[in-house]
């Protein structure tokens, strides 16, 4: 199958996270979607590394580089589900995918030792993007009792962001993603038995927790490994723009979500920060 198509494949995966996230909310709490989500996708990831390698034994990182994933897996993922859990799963998704700008910048900054005008300058521009969806056409008066879904949102940005950036800098030998969302799924766990558990949760609820573990944590990442290791990475890098779009109109099919025209003038904003940001740098 053409490298493109995989890309295409892992970006559709991406695209119903919001979607599935927000169906998984319905019936769960947050800590309830990390064990749901993060078990099936531990077990998925295993299994196929072990099937991969012929193997029993996966490749386990140094414990920087774990720390570093159980931040970038586990954090990120955290930190998206309190996000869509505080805030509209449409601006939420929208503002989470301020990552795409700010590689641009925190890979300037480290490879240049510096913040170029023009990457300045559209990171200004993402920012504004961010602005017009959490103003909603309100101006300055923003709804505070999203305000704390808005910056969680925001954060999973800046988590996603600097979490590629390092793992890319660190060029490790092996795919440890596995083992990372086992960790990931050890710590849910953990959180899971501190809470003492609770009723047993509705079943529509939990299908589309372990839709996220198969899935978007699941599938999507075999699929992207086998994307970036047959084609075209420049090629790659601009189909992945179409995961946001992608994303909100599966939330709001799914959903039933409203899309203002601020919510989409927003997203155009962060994306066409990212896409000229990369420009600017070659990259």
């Amino acid at each position: 199958m053409h490298p493109n198509l995989y890309a295409l494949g892992a970006i559709l995966c991406w695209a119903s996270l919001p979607a599935a996230t927000g169906n998984g909310l319905d019936g769960l709490s947050v800590t309830e979607l990390l064990v749901f989500s993060f078990v099936p996708a531990a077990l998925y990831l295993v299994a196929q590394a072990m099937m991969l390698q012929r193997s029993w034994r996966i490749p386990v990182p140094s414990w920087r580089l774990s720390l570093l994933g159980i931040v970038g897996i586990f954090g990120y993922h955290w930190v998206y589900y309190l996000a869509l859990d505080r805030a509209p799963v449409i601006e939420g998704a929208i503002l989470a995918t301020t990552w795409s700008f700010w590689i641009v910048v925190f890979s300037s900054v480290l490879e240049r030792r510096r913040l170029p005008l023009p990457v300045a300058g559209f990171a200004c521009l993402g920012m504004y993007g961010a602005y017009l969806v959490i103003a909603g056409g309100r101006g300055i008066h923003f709804e505070a009792r999203h305000m704390v879904g808005y910056a969680l949102a925001l954060l999973c940005g800046f988590i996603w962001s600097g979490f590629s950036v390092a793992l890319g800098r660190c060029r490790p030998e092996h795919d440890y993603m596995p083992i990372f969302t086992v960790y990931a799924a050890i710590i849910a766990l953990c959180l899971y038995a501190g809470t003492g558990g609770a009723s047993l949760p509705p079943a529509r609820s939990v299908g589309a927790a372990v839709y996220l573990g198969l899935v978007p944590l699941g599938l999507s990442f075999t699929l992207w490994n086998r994307a970036l290791s047959r084609g075209n990475m420049t090629v790659i890098g601009y189909l992945s723009y179409l995961t946001p779009p992608l994303a909100v109109l599966l939330a709001a099919l799914v959903r039933g979500a409203p899309v203002s025209w601020h919510a989409l003038a927003g997203m155009a904003c962060v994306l066409a920060a990212a896409i000229g940001g990369r420009r600017c740098t070659g990259a």
